[in-house]
């Protein structure tokens, strides 16, 4: 039987088709669902790879790539957690991976204002 039958199926949210990046045969770094793990070289979505992507492709357009990870973020914290309900990964880990790391970040130690 086949594992990937049992994966529950991805909610229609912002669909994950960027980078869109490619080299020679290999697929995008884009992420794969349910799991959210890179299509390209497996690691948790988005790969060092796909975050170096992302900035260089959306460098004029900084608002739009937080408001495409927000988006993601949220798509992934739903698929990840029902795939593990019990032991997923919490909210701010997922921040981290999804957000915090583009444009827009601020350190801990920074006041709004």
């Amino acid at each position: 039987m086949n594992p990937r039958h049992n994966l529950p199926t991805p909610r229609l949210g912002p669909h994950p088709q960027h980078p869109r990046h490619r080299t020679r045969n290999q697929p995008p770094h884009t992420p794969l669902r349910p799991t959210w793990t890179c299509r390209a070289c497996g690691h948790p979505w988005p790969c060092a790879e796909a975050r170096l992507l992302l900035k260089a492709e959306y460098d004029t357009r900084q608002p739009s790539l937080s408001i495409y990870l927000a988006g993601l973020c949220y798509e992934a914290m739903h698929d990840l957690y029902h795939l593990n309900p019990h032991d997923g990964p919490n909210p701010r880990e997922l921040f981290e991976r999804f957000v915090a790391w583009g444009p827009f970040r601020r350190s801990a130690g920074t006041a709004p204002g």
